[in-house]
């Protein structure tokens, strides 16, 4: 089954580089650093290597409280943190700097990876996630490489999806030195694909402390906006934005300004432009300067702020998941403790965000026309956005801890 795999990847050479092209038409780093992604890495190997691949920007930021433990508690180690996007990768940049080595994580060839494994020689590795590359794994193992899945997560999407392929699914999980799923219902998805013992640890993404630097931040942005109450949509993805502003239209927005954040910075531009077709008078972040009054809209055309977004607002919804597109995390909402509202379509974290809204500290909505109501009748309830606050941060830290059983579990 795996060389029916390769050779289908062979066969589908041709339309990852010009998956590359057309990706770099909107961000032009996809063209850089591509011999990684073929086994021929930019940085020299360096001796004691722990490896930790991160697809994107919420696996890197996941992995930050993990990176932190093992470089204490291995300081004699040094970490090489891969990436699949160009987002992760900068995300990377800006939380570590020349701290970690870096690179792309090469495509699943036997060759490809076989020429990065020796070239680094790494003496363990981390896939952060949901990270399954049978050709990577296998290899791994036959150079005696332990293979950890930490902080996992299956959604039924996903699971569904690995199926189809459960005999190539099923052999690299069994391979694996370990699996730490972040709840019940990812270790009974992962068990269903045929892993072995599945050990519960919890999401590593409660334990990320908030940096003071964006604390401060927040407090500038706060001073520039005003004293309006600030509703953010966060992590917005396509086609949402459309609906968040066809809900603002039904709601009065008079003392109200709107701070709306697209998760992925190739569609500032795409946003700016809806903004002026809808003749919203709006301004970037980037422009680096007070909110007027008469600015309805802030685009939040920045990477790595979001937390000061959060510390700035009053009232979060988390994008992604008013289409069905999965949602986004909402751990970065609840630990700076502002109430949060969600859509129906948070399938890829499913069981953190039911546990938020059994706690407490989140809601959620079925549609745009009931979003707007739900920001209504917060801005006019304080008490209840209070509560939800303070239920969100005793959510953080009741699931603290995730770290340190992780660290249990890897052993090399």
């Amino acid at each position: 089954m795996r060389l029916l795999y390769s050779i289908a990847l062979f066969l589908l050479l041709p339309w990852a580089l010009l998956h590359l092209l057309l990706r770099a038409r909107r961000q032009p780093a996809y063209l850089e650093h591509v011999a990684e992604r073929f086994g021929y890495p930019e940085c020299a190997a360096e001796p004691s290597l722990i490896w930790i691949h991160a697809v994107s920007v919420g696996e890197t930021r996941a992995a930050e409280p993990l990176i932190d433990a093992l470089r204490r508690s291995h300081p004699e180690h040094r970490i090489l943190l891969t990436h699949t996007t160009p987002t992760g990768r900068q995300t990377g940049i800006e939380l570590f700097g020349n701290d970690v080595l870096r690179c792309y994580l090469p495509y699943d060839f036997p060759f490809a990876v076989k020429r990065f494994l020796r070239h680094f020689r790494p003496q363990v590795g981390i896939m952060m996630e949901t990270e399954i590359w049978p050709n990577l794994i296998a290899r791994c193992h036959r150079n005696d490489i332990p293979v950890y899945l930490v902080n996992a997560r299956m959604s039924e999407k996903s699971m569904r999806g690995y199926l189809r392929l459960r005999s190539l699914t099923s052999a690299a999980l069994r391979t694996l030195a370990g699996i730490a799923a972040q709840g019940g219902l990812d270790a009974e998805r992962l068990a269903k694909l045929g892993a072995g013992a599945v050990n519960i640890t919890g999401n590593i993404k409660f334990d990320r402390e908030v940096p003071p630097q964006m604390l401060s931040l927040g407090d500038q942005f706060r001073d520039w906006f005003g004293t309006r109450k600030v509703f953010l949509a966060a992590s917005t993805r396509e086609g949402e934005e459309a609906l968040l502003l066809d809900m603002l239209e039904e709601i009065n927005t008079t003392e109200l300004l709107v701070v709306i954040v697209p998760r992925h910075p190739q569609r500032f531009d795409d946003l700016a432009a809806l903004l002026g077709q809808r003749k919203w008078p709006f301004m970037r972040r980037s422009d680096n300067r007070p909110v007027g009054t008469g600015i309805k809209v802030v685009l939040g055309d920045s990477m790595g702020e979001l937390f000061a977004y959060y510390a700035a607002c009053d009232i979060a919804f988390v994008g992604g998941s008013l289409r069905p597109l999965g949602g986004q995390n909402l751990l970065e909402a609840c630990a700076i403790g502002r109430p949060v509202i969600v859509g129906p379509h948070t399938f890829n974290f499913e069981e953190v965000t039911n546990s938020a809204i059994a706690a407490g500290a989140a809601m959620r909505v079925q549609d745009e026309r009931e979003l707007g109501r739900a920001v209504q009748a917060l801005l006019n309830d304080p008490d209840r956005r209070k509560h939800m606050s303070e239920a969100g941060k005793r959510f953080t830290e009741l699931h603290r801890g995730a770290t340190a059983r992780t660290l249990e579990l890897l052993k090399w």
